[in-house]
């Protein structure tokens, strides 16, 4: 290791002894260290932990009994950390390495946690004192198990906390500055080849602080605890944009008479759901989602919003329906937005960057094809289908797409006469209009990217059964 190291004197007939190296600081018990951890900090050394482990996902347990008894400011700091630990996390690792005496060695995870903690801290939350960091940070390695390390992680953190931020370079390559942005190098490549350099590079850098708004709406979100009346969800405008593209794609014609029906085939956990049942009033609208908990917390909150009350909820696998026939297409709109791997949410789930494989990619589209030739077979002629995700790689996009409905017998709706309906009829700004259909329309389809339009990342194609 490279702090300092003071041995003691050998005597006549003594064995030398090893001091406790000074920058260890005094000895604690594991009882002692845990009672020194202010609470905004265990939280979140235990979120990280459960994280990492793949035990849950960060806004979950950021809202779950671990954060209930903290105060206010606790909550916030706790929150700070966790997102801001995720979000660099490999910018982090890469940064502490260099201040190793050996930059390949594998620290334990408890250790590893410690001081991506202390190191985000030290580099981006200029209010708290260096003194203040340092002394938590290696009381976290004793509460943690991992007394033998914490000489260690003060003597780390005292380099980096001394040290000078980097300069910015004249010219970064792609590797440099997805290390510098916290993103994995295979996922910038991708987005390099697909987008262009400028472009990902405002993505990388969305990514790394709370998400915005697109300002894409004349009516603002809903923020308030207990919602009423013809009041919009709270979501991002990206995910809004898909759920009104959909209302507005609603065919005018009605069935055999009878009030039109909808189908958010993956609804969960709601939002466009709600979009759905706030636009269309007189239609009969099915939720379903195949997993049952997050289908309860999603039945909860359209009971919050009076004009959704109508909505049926049920426990459905849309990928499940591709055995059913032809004879059971009744729905005169689905909206298909397919689970994903989320790529263009890392501003709002920052741990996918660190879990997603290019492997995982080819798993994803596997599904999105069952999930989207299943819900096309409950599609009545002439109805329309909404396929989206929140993903920006295109073998989840329009790989898939161009894969299911390669058999004919469906035709594309282009989005951009569907942008401008919705910006006549007041609920997009003219501006907003303008540039989207200036930028985010590819083709006949929707693309919005992050730090590009201000949102998440979404794809979204509308296919009309002929």
């Amino acid at each position: 290791m490279s702090e300092a190291r003071h041995d003691g004197v050998r005597g006549p007939g003594k064995r030398a002894v090893r001091k406790r190296p000074v920058s260890a600081g005094p000895t604690a018990s594991q009882a002692e260290a845990i009672v020194k951890i202010s609470p905004a900090r265990a939280a979140a050394f235990e979120i990280l932990t459960l994280v990492g482990a793949g035990k849950g996902h960060s806004d979950e347990l950021l809202h779950s009994p671990r954060t209930e008894t903290l105060s206010p400011e606790d909550r916030n700091l706790t929150t700070a950390l966790v997102m801001g630990v995720l979000r660099w996390q490999i910018a982090l690792d890469a940064r502490v390495a260099l201040l190793l005496a050996r930059p390949d060695q594998r620290l334990a995870e408890p250790v590893a946690i410690a001081l991506r903690m202390g190191a985000f801290q030290l580099l981006h939350m200029d209010r708290i004192p260096a003194h203040a960091v340092l002394n938590e940070s290696v009381e976290i390695c004793r509460a943690a198990g991992q007394p033998h390390a914490s000489g260690m992680v003060n003597a780390v953190l005292r380099k980096l906390a001394a040290s000078q931020k980097p300069g910015t370079r004249m010219h970064e390559s792609t590797a440099s500055f997805a290390e510098r942005l916290g993103h994995p190098l295979w996922l910038v490549e991708r987005w390099v080849t697909a987008y262009g350099r400028e472009a990902t590079l405002a993505i990388c850098e969305y990514d790394q602080h709370e998400p915005g708004h697109g300002g894409f709406f004349s009516e603002p979100d809903d923020t308030a605890a207990e919602p009423a009346g013809e009041c919009t969800p709270q979501m991002d405008d990206g995910s809004r944009l898909v759920a009104e593209i959909a209302a507005v794609a609603m065919p005018t014609t009605m069935t055999n008479g009878h009030a039109s029906c909808v189908w958010d085939c993956c609804a969960a956990p709601g939002g466009k759901a709600l979009i759905l049942a706030l636009r269309l009033s007189d239609a009969e609208i099915v939720a379903t989602d195949g997993n049952a908990r997050r289908l309860a917390q999603m039945a909860a909150r359209l009971r919050r919003y009076a004009y959704a009350q109508r909505v049926k909820c049920s426990v459905v696998d849309a990928s499940a329906v591709v055995s059913e026939t032809s004879q059971d297409a009744n729905f005169d709109l689905i909206l298909c937005d397919v689970p994903c791997s989320g790529t263009g949410t890392l501003a709002r789930n920052p741990e996918i960057r660190l879990r997603l494989q290019p492997e995982d990619l080819v798993r994803q589209s596997v599904r999105q094809r069952v999930i989207l030739s299943g819900a096309l077979r409950r599609l009545a002629p002439g109805g329309r289908l909404v396929y989206s995700t929140c993903s920006l790689e295109p073998e989840e996009n329009e790989l898939v797409v161009k894969a299911v409905t390669s058999g004919g017998g469906l035709r594309r709706i282009s989005v951009e006469p569907l942008i401008v309906s919705l910006a006549d009829r007041g609920v997009l700004r003219q501006e907003a209009s303008a540039r989207l259909i200036g930028s985010a329309v590819k083709g006949d389809a929707l693309r919005t990217l992050p730090g590009v339009h201000g949102c998440d990342g979404f794809f979204a194609v509308v296919l009309e059964r002929k």
